[in-house]
């Protein structure tokens, strides 16, 4: 049985962690380095920090925040946003990262990816990857860039395989129609992606009940639960969440 593991995500704007609705209406969440440190003691598995307005505003991913929350923790760090060649990862892998989070850049050069796996290995490198409801596409998911701003025009099921393909070690499928929402993890979405790939799947996007988390290992088919809100705003612990997990018979790290 595979172990299932937790992942808070500190979505990161002007050196603060934020948390909005479809990427929008977005909330203060407080310091990411009281906030990390936090989740550490708290039985994370891993972290991730998502710059998510380093794309948009065309710049690169933060290094100080990087250093500041990797100094603090001892866990596997994924950072995100603004990710766009071998040296942002190498300086944001020297600044502290366990592992970087692709996404838009991915899109743009594919071949990126392998080059980045052949030279840090797969286990480096995760692809995120955004996607909204098209019923044009041969699985109804059309994948979607720049902070969920632009349509692609490319499936985003086969953009997952292919993704593995290239050496990706990881992939966080996240749904636009489920971000923030409470409304439990885009389901379909992230079973569709769990069954064309071999490698690690990060449930993300919508996580708001205790139920939701384990509908997101079970019918995702997830390996790693990525959530914000309901750890922001202390809705939940994620050792409660592990006891949840773990009282419907998945294996946690307690």
């Amino acid at each position: 049985m595979k172990t299932i593991k937790i992942m808070p995500c500190l979505d990161m704007k002007n050196g603060r962690v934020v948390k909005g609705v479809h990427f929008v209406d977005i909330k203060d969440a407080g310091d990411p380095v009281e906030n990390a440190a936090f989740y550490e003691k708290e039985g994370a598995d891993e972290l991730a920090m998502l710059d998510i307005a380093a794309t948009l505003e065309n710049r690169k991913t933060r290094l100080d925040w990087v250093k500041e929350v990797s100094s603090v923790i001892t866990i596997p760090l994924t950072v995100g946003g603004g990710i766009g060649s071998l040296e942002d990862i190498e300086l944001t892998l020297k600044a502290g990262a366990s592992k970087v989070s692709m996404n838009s850049a991915a899109v743009e050069n594919p071949e990126l990816i392998r080059e980045a796996a052949e030279k840090f290995g797969s286990k480096t490198i995760t692809v995120a990857i955004d996607a909204r409801r098209n019923k044009k596409m041969p699985s109804g998911f059309e994948l979607v860039v720049s902070g969920g701003t632009k349509p692609v025009g490319k499936d985003a099921i086969q953009w997952a395989k292919q993704c593995q393909e290239l050496g990706a070690g990881v992939v966080l499928p996240t749904s636009m129609d489920g971000d923030g929402t409470l409304a439990g993890y885009d389901l379909e979405f992230t079973r569709a992606v769990a069954d064309v790939v071999t490698v690690p799947v990060v449930a993300s996007g919508g996580a708001g009940t205790l139920e939701h988390f384990y509908e997101g290992a079970t019918k995702g088919g997830a390996d790693v639960l990525l959530a914000a809100s309901v750890f922001h705003f202390r809705t939940f612990s994620i050792r409660q969440v592990k006891e949840y997990l773990k009282g419907k018979g998945l294996a946690v790290i307690l």
